[in-house]
């Protein structure tokens, strides 16, 4: 039996059998994805916390992320330094004009929006802006390469995102071709690459596939988001056990993007365990884009509950709810 240590925890003499800061971690009911851990003076990387041994005497803060007033329930997301309350991530196109995308966006709860880059209309420059309607100082824009097809069109474009707009934290893109929209995985780990190196942060596109997605994130992606079928298609995820296997080896955040239909399709990703959910279509050409926004962001919320909650086990039989034992 491992001798009980002797540690102080927060400024609390505590004695525990834990033998890695990851185990007291878990002692202490505490989520290791929300917490941070400094460690005799030095933090302690979260990817680290199975592999930091303990030793008698350690001493050890842990802290979270808290606001103003009472949140107990608060069940955040973090992603290159920035955290997050909502797990709804939208788009900005398809919309009939820039105050219903607002109004939707306003409807979802999201913090971050999607934004294409693309070129000034320099023959009207009074022309309505979505900055006119969506302040990117009170919701974080997303710059993405929708669009770009090489790995050097993705690169230059989110250089002139940064330039225009100071953004790091960026989407990545990179298709393969226009028919399906699949990503073309090299020219994606390419760009990845090129960007990580260059400080960006980027959330990458990609498609459902384990291997990939540990790729892209040794490359220095971010968050990697694989889609759960084509962009726009609204067919819904179509492969749960490889969006699951991406999950179970990500250390980074991972997000389904593309493909989601209604609010099922969007419970289903936060169900197999997802960070969130990128959408844009399936809300934008609904024929009420405000309440299927609402509905996507009740998805979003009970999907996760569901995941935290822990189903209930699959049986090949029939299992009464009440006991037959009495019967009369």
């Amino acid at each position: 039996m491992t001798a009980a240590l002797s540690l102080t925890v927060n400024g609390e003499l505590r004695r525990t059998a834990a033998a890695t800061v990851a185990d007291l971690v878990t002692e202490l009911k505490l989520a290791p994805e929300k917490v941070a851990v400094e460690r005799n003076g030095a933090i302690v990387p979260r990817s680290t916390l199975r592999e930091a041994a303990l030793a008698d005497g350690d001493v050890l803060e842990i802290v979270h992320f808290v606001g103003g007033g009472d949140h107990g329930d608060d069940d955040s997301w973090t992603v290159a330094g920035h955290t997050f309350r909502s797990r709804l991530i939208v788009g900005t196109g398809k919309y009939k004009d820039f105050a219903q995308n607002a109004a939707a966006l306003e409807a979802s709860g999201a913090e971050i929006v999607t934004v294409a880059v693309r070129r000034v209309n320099v023959s009207d420059p009074k022309a309505p802006m979505l900055t006119d309607f969506i302040d990117p100082k009170k919701v974080t824009y997303l710059p993405n390469t929708a669009g770009c097809f090489t790995a050097d069109e993705a690169v230059r474009t989110l250089r002139l995102a940064r330039e225009a707009g100071g953004w790091e934290l960026v989407k990545l893109e990179v298709l393969g071709e226009a028919r399906t929209l699949y990503p073309d995985m090299r020219e994606t780990l390419k760009a990845t690459e090129v960007l990580a190196a260059e400080g960006f942060k980027p959330m990458v596109y990609c498609t459902d596939d384990p291997i990939a997605a540990k790729q892209l994130e040794e490359a220095g992606a971010v968050a990697v988001m694989p889609l759960g079928a084509p962009i726009g298609s609204g067919l819904g995820i179509q492969n749960r056990v490889t969006i699951r296997l991406i999950v179970e080896g990500a250390s980074v955040p991972v997000l389904v993007d593309a493909g989601v239909g209604t609010a099922s399709d969007a419970a289903v990703a936060m169900e197999l365990g997802c960070t969130g959910v990128l959408m844009n279509t399936a809300i934008a050409e609904a024929k009420d884009p405000i309440r299927m926004a609402r509905a996507m962001r009740l998805a979003v919320e009970a999907g996760r509950d569901a995941y935290l909650s822990g189903r209930m086990g699959l049986r090949k039989y029939a299992d009464p709810s009440s006991p037959l034992a009495g019967l009369i």
